[in-house]
């Protein structure tokens, strides 16, 4: 179970593309949001292989921008940002992106990082996109060691004024080894209104048909951490880098 952060704690969230944040861990974002944190979504794509075949990609990546936007809204979101120069469906956790990725985490110094699982998940293949495990690598990469190495990239704190900075905990979405859940249900309608927002990646779906397959999903998750009956959640695995595990 989530318990509630002090005042304006500040979360990033890290993905790979358009709507994976809202389908991994919108009922988690909103949670947190009413709870007063403050979050940062970081994209690393426009989303450009997720138009038609005769698209103009131009077209293709503003609509998906838009549709992030106005689903982040959904959820008490207002902070997005978009990285410049990576291509959908080509991402490797490289340098270039491990830079990148440091500099926010530097300029936003959060008390969590949510992102994607570097691990495939072979019980849930759909999650496992090749570009999600590769912003997941380059994450943990970037939060340890990188971001609390001053030596990593030493033009961040002499030219650009960001020190390093040592991550609490990491947050990772659709892990085959999941271990910490988040009750979601007071915010699932949210988490719906959000991917609904996604009208070029769900709008080809029937009526109900989005809302009964995320209830789904909710509830085998509940059921997987032995929540009462009529419960929904969201399930990640929490790593503790320099924060210790509650209890401790």
């Amino acid at each position: 179970m989530t318990t509630p952060g002090p005042s304006r704690s500040h979360a990033l969230v890290v993905v790979a593309h358009p709507d994976d944040a809202d389908f991994g861990a919108a009922g988690t974002l909103a949670t947190w949001t009413d709870e007063g944190w403050d979050v940062t979504l970081l994209v690393v794509t426009r989303g450009d292989q997720g138009g038609l075949a005769d698209e103009d990609m131009t077209v293709v990546t503003a609509r998906r921008e838009a549709e992030q936007r106005a689903a982040s809204a959904v959820v008490g979101v207002s902070d997005v940002r978009f990285l410049d120069g990576f291509r959908d469906g080509w991402l490797e956790p490289t340098f270039e992106l491990q830079k990148e990725i440091v500099r926010v985490i530097r300029e936003v110094q959060p008390e969590r990082i949510l992102t994607q699982s570097p691990e495939r998940n072979w019980d849930r293949i759909f999650s496992s996109h090749p570009d999600h495990m590769a912003v997941g690598e380059a994450v943990v990469r970037a939060s340890y060691p990188a971001a609390e190495n001053p030596h990593a990239w030493p033009e961040l704190v002499t030219e650009e004024r960001l020190p390093a900075f040592k991550v609490p905990e990491l947050w990772l979405m659709a892990h085959p080894s999941a271990d910490h859940a988040v009750d979601i249900t007071d915010t699932f309608e949210r988490k719906v209104e959000s991917l609904h927002q996604h009208v070029s990646q769900v709008g080809f779906l029937p009526e109900g048909d989005l809302a009964a397959r995320l209830r789904a999903w909710a509830e085998d998750a509940a059921r997987r951490a032995a929540l009462p009956d009529g419960r929904l959640a969201e399930m990640f695995r929490r790593v503790y880098i320099n924060a210790a595990p509650p209890g401790n």
